[in-house]
């Protein structure tokens, strides 16, 4: 795409107004993508002195407390694909903003639909995306509404404009109850061929899915995890997509004390009338089932 003049001075207008946490994200590249990112994020009609990235449909900025410079590519995307999430995790971050009960986003087809369509009109250069933050894009709720399998449609449409597909997920067997596998395969063969991304393919797939999943008890799952798939459920899971051939992260987090949490007197986490969330034990059978299934690092 082709910018005029007027289109550029507006942009940079916005450009010299963002603020200092995000002006990484437009230094040193090439004029057409400030522009371009300038057009998708910046809020035009703002009044503020300084501004900050603002989308409000739904392939968002991610994530908007977080210093940019530590990104490779600057902006990184985001899609929350439901609102909300049904397994009550007790340790949630996200159930002080999120809806109590999971539940659709009205519109949402039509509007990562109107997304996709200025990433293409306004020229965006590629970045990673990731699904989700706030919310667990395989929940119950996507047998029947298929959200997260038409946001992914989406990006294999639009695949030039995404560096990194990943997925969050605590539920990794329903993807392949619902057959996703060859979706997930297309999304996994494509590369960027811009020169900046050139470097990064040897270290990282153009498609993983994050594996949540910090306890190898099910009394332990059960406490913390009451809404959640069981601890075998996702093994399974993890198992059949590693067999399938789809790159996976093991995410063991968060990590919970263990007893004795206190020496003089000793105490121990049933003394709360909680269980063990994790033994020693516990964490080195979850490292070895990463080993099994060749994760490609461990977050923890």
């Amino acid at each position: 795409m082709v910018h005029n003049i007027i289109e550029q001075n507006q942009a940079m207008l916005l450009i010299n107004r963002v603020g200092s946490k995000y002006k990484a994200v437009w230094e040193n590249r090439p004029i057409r993508d400030q522009i371009a990112l300038a057009q998708y994020f910046l809020p035009h009609s703002s009044g503020k002195p300084i501004i900050g990235p603002t989308r409000p449909r739904i392939v968002k900025w991610y994530c908007p407390f977080a210093s940019q410079e530590d990104f490779p590519t600057g902006h990184r995307y985001c899609i929350n694909v439901y609102a909300g999430c049904d397994h009550k995790c007790a340790y949630c971050y996200a159930a002080g903003y999120e809806p109590e009960s999971a539940n659709t986003k009205q519109s949402f087809k039509r509007l990562i639909s109107m997304d996709m369509d200025e990433l293409e009109q306004f020229d965006v250069p590629p970045a990673s995306v990731h699904l989700s933050n706030s919310t667990d894009p395989f929940q119950p709720l996507e047998k029947q509404f298929g959200h997260t399998r038409y946001a992914l449609e989406q990006i294999l449409e639009h695949r030039h404009r995404f560096t990194t597909v990943t997925i969050l997920t605590k539920n990794p067997m329903l993807p392949v109850e619902l057959g996703y596998i060859e979706l997930f395969k297309a999304l996994l063969g494509y590369q960027p061929d811009r020169p900046m991304y050139q470097d990064s393919r040897r270290y990282w797939p153009g498609f993983v899915i994050e594996v949540s999943l910090a306890f190898w008890q099910e009394t332990a799952r059960i406490a913390y995890d009451p809404g959640a798939p069981t601890v075998e459920q996702r093994i399974e899971g993890i198992r059949a997509l590693y067999q399938a051939g789809i790159p996976l992260v093991l995410r063991i987090d968060p990590l919970f004390p263990r007893s004795p949490i206190t020496e003089n007197p000793v105490r121990n986490i049933t003394d709360f009338g909680l269980p063990e969330a994790q033994t020693i034990d516990d964490l080195e059978k979850l490292v070895s089932l990463a080993k099994e299934v060749q994760v490609k690092h461990i977050v923890y």
